[in-house]
């Protein structure tokens, strides 16, 4: 395995920034205090996320790395305390990481994970040994490291700088929980692109590439080539390339990179492949040939060719952790793929009709959900709940789910990069000859939806809704249907 404590390279601008408070993070420890109420721990819960989303959100990220890489070296190196698996691409990603992480965790390593965005709560994105951090440890750890995030916004200013933003200050603290835990390895799924991520300040020992595409073209670039350059940039020296299959000029930029930084080159289709690839009651059924394994007859409760995809990349990935000449324990294997959960990726969160959600919203992801839903369901009628934010490629998601929906109910969420569901319908409207609706307010969507799906119909299985097109509304609808008492899961 790679040194997991050696340092990756280091950005040029960093030299603005010389440490001089060796001793500011004497009093980072655990103070030891009494465990708060549950008043107590819901208002320091708000207090931090108040504070974290009063930052410079996602949509803004800012292309830089030294901001923090300052933060995490004040605080002791938290980003070097443990082995890393660093996952970008554009479709897939926290799929595959969740079955990387699975399955090392199926291996008896204790894992840290991070992913992004949530679907419900904050906690997600954070996660050890396969569940959200708790809300006391969230708590504790954002306070044990926000002062350290002042000081470095105060040096930021004073280089007249924007501060550390949401997803900076978020990456800070996923790396220290990781350290404080301790992990045994950490899988860090990339936020955006990869070169000035802010999760790039980690040294990956695995770098794992999914299917790379077209999306975030006004941060990322043009091409295809633009965008794996960009994505390229989380190959460290020494470290263990693993790609999916990809288009020719995207492959060549990344055989590139690993050549120059004297990595390790695999690509999956090439030098692993998916051998046997069957729908399965509750999931697929595979056998993978690995990079240093043949593994039959797996089991994976998630839906969608595209998934059994992954979970070849996620296998070979494990191995390639391992030094990629040891075949993995088929029973660690058998384990770690069958514990895997994607939570809104094609998640049934209701029956009667069934209502399932997924994280789609690029055409992309939109084409494999439509070939899932049509090798796994048989609706007689599915209506589409739809949203989009501003920027995204509404069209091509409409376009690609079109032949397996009957009818569309346009509706947007609460983020202020919501589109407004009347002018998305409008533009719905000129895409498809489908009959639509317009609900802005989410909820009432659904129960129109619902509705229109034939609720409490004798052959309401064969009837159901589909709520994709922005994970902001996946995450509400599900967060609605608990609270309504509908969640069937």
């Amino acid at each position: 395995m790679i040194d997991a404590f050696s340092r990756g390279d280091r950005d040029e601008r960093d030299e603005a920034f010389e440490p001089d408070a060796d001793d500011l993070i004497a009093d980072l420890e655990t103070d030891g205090g009494g465990v708060p109420d549950a008043d107590e721990l819901e208002a320091d819960v708000e207090r931090v996320l108040e504070a974290l989303y009063s930052r410079i959100g996602e949509g803004s990220p800012e292309p830089r790395l030294h901001a923090t890489r300052r933060v995490v070296e004040l605080l002791g190196d938290v980003h070097e305390a443990y082995p890393v698996v660093h996952v970008t691409g554009t479709n897939g990603k926290t799929s595959t990481s969740r079955m990387i992480e699975s399955i090392l965790r199926a291996a008896g390593l204790r894992t840290g994970l991070i992913t992004s965005p949530h679907i419900e709560r904050l906690n997600e994105r954070i996660q050890l040994d396969g569940a959200p951090i708790d809300d006391e440890r969230l708590v504790r750890m954002w306070d044990d490291v926000s002062h350290v995030l002042d000081l470095v916004d105060r040096e930021l200013e004073q280089q007249h700088e924007q501060p550390l933003t949401f997803f900076e200050a978020l990456t800070v603290l996923s790396l220290a929980v990781f350290a404080d835990a301790p992990v045994d390895v950490a899988v860090i799924e990339v936020g955006m692109g990869g070169e000035w991520d802010s999760t790039n300040v980690v040294r990956g020992d695995v770098a794992v590439f999914t299917p790379i595409g077209l999306d975030h073209m006004d941060r990322l670039g043009n091409t295809l080539a633009e965008i794996a350059a960009t994505k390229a940039g989380i190959v460290k020296d020494g470290a263990s390339v693993v790609s999916a299959e990809q288009a020719p000029e995207a492959l060549e930029v990344l055989a590139a990179r690993a050549a120059d930084r004297d990595a390790s080159f695999a690509v999956v289709g090439t030098d692993a492949r998916l051998t046997a690839d069957a729908t399965a009651v509750g999931g697929r059924l595979i056998s993978v040939q690995g990079l240093a394994g043949s593994y039959q007859d797996l089991f994976l409760p998630l839906f969608g060719a595209h998934q059994s995809q992954n979970a070849a990349l996620a296998i070979a990935a494990v191995e390639a952790f391992f030094g990629g000449e040891r075949e993995l324990a088929h029973d660690v294997l058998e384990e770690g793929v069958a514990e895997v959960r994607s939570p809104g990726r094609l998640e049934a969160i209701a029956k009667d009709p069934l209502v399932l959600i997924d994280a789609a919203h690029n055409p992309h992801g939109a084409t494999a959900l439509a070939t899932a839903i049509e090798e796994n369901f048989a609706f007689d009628k599915l209506v589409l709940v739809f949203g989009a934010l501003e920027g995204k490629d509404a069209e091509g998601i409409i376009r690609a789910l079109e032949p397996v929906i009957d009818h569309i109910v346009v509706t947007e969420s609460d983020s202020p990069r919501a589109r407004h569901a009347e002018e998305l319908a409008e533009d719905v409207r000129s895409w498809t000859s489908l009959e639509i609706d317009v609900e802005p307010e989410l909820d009432r969507a659904l129960d129109l939806a619902r509705g229109l799906a034939g609720r409490g119909d004798d052959n309401a299985s064969q009837q159901g809704v589909l709520v994709a097109g922005s994970i902001t509304v996946i995450g509400a609808a599900k967060t609605i249907a608990r609270e309504e008492g509908w969640l069937s899961v």
